[in-house]
């Protein structure tokens, strides 16, 4: 018995639809590889940044003297209680009462007198003295210039009548003679501090005798009270030969 073939299973009957397939496939595989695009690989350069070192500066180390702790405070002493015995007597601290009961005596105290206070003696210059010392015979003058003149005037003329010029010569002194004296006039018009400078211990004291026989002038005042006013006396004279 001779095998029948199936119409569909020849080969030959489908060959012509292989080929178109293959020829279609072979086709699109060359036209894909002409119109494929290569580039040219370039090489990029990347700009390379150059990072300096650091250049880490060595500190030296130093020793430092670090200073040993304090040594811890001593120990407080210990609180010494001083134990009183029973037997030992303390002597106990009383403190009296100020209160006054019917009973105190109440002491009277008796005024105490105060004493008027002493006036401070104040020494005013004759070239600045408010009101001068008025000698006696100068109370008609007016002006403080005009006193201070005639004071001057008249005790210049007292002393020329009353010292005694012979003295020089009987100590044995000759030519011009000049005797500094200086004296106060005190706040109730008396002549005070009188002091005396010559060339022989005579003269000065002949010189404080005339000053001292001045007589009471009403005292120099200063914005109303009396003062003290010093004054200064020079005499001079003339030995004859």
């Amino acid at each position: 018995m001779e095998p029948k073939k199936n119409p569909k299973a020849n080969v030959g009957r489908n060959s012509s639809l292989y080929f178109a397939v293959g020829l279609a496939l072979m086709l699109f595989l060359t036209n894909y590889a002409i119109n494929y695009k290569t580039y040219d690989d370039k090489d990029i350069e990347i700009g390379m940044v150059n990072m300096e070192q650091e250049i880490e500066e060595e500190i030296p180390l130093t020793n430092q003297n670090i200073a040993p702790p304090p040594p811890p405070p001593p120990p407080a002493a210990p609180e010494v209680i001083e134990i009183v015995e029973d037997e030992v007597e303390v002597e106990e601290t009383v403190i009296e009462s100020t209160e006054v009961t019917q009973e105190t005596e109440i002491v009277e105290v008796a005024e105490v007198e105060v004493a008027d206070a002493v006036e401070e003696d104040i020494e005013v210059p004759f070239a600045v003295i408010e009101n001068v010392p008025v000698f006696p015979g100068c109370e008609k003058e007016k002006t403080n210039i005009d006193k201070k003149n005639c004071m001057s005037k008249k005790i210049s003329q007292f002393v020329n009548k009353k010292f005694n010029t012979d003295l020089a010569g009987d100590l044995g002194l000759s030519g011009r003679q000049r005797i500094n004296v200086i004296f106060k006039i005190d706040k109730t018009g008396n002549i005070t501090g009188i002091r005396a400078r010559a060339p022989h211990p005579g003269l000065e004291k002949e010189a404080a005798r005339v000053i001292n026989l001045l007589p009471k002038m009403q005292p120099g005042k200063q914005r109303g009270k009396p003062v003290t006013v010093p004054y200064s006396l020079p005499i001079i004279f003339q030995v004859q030969d």
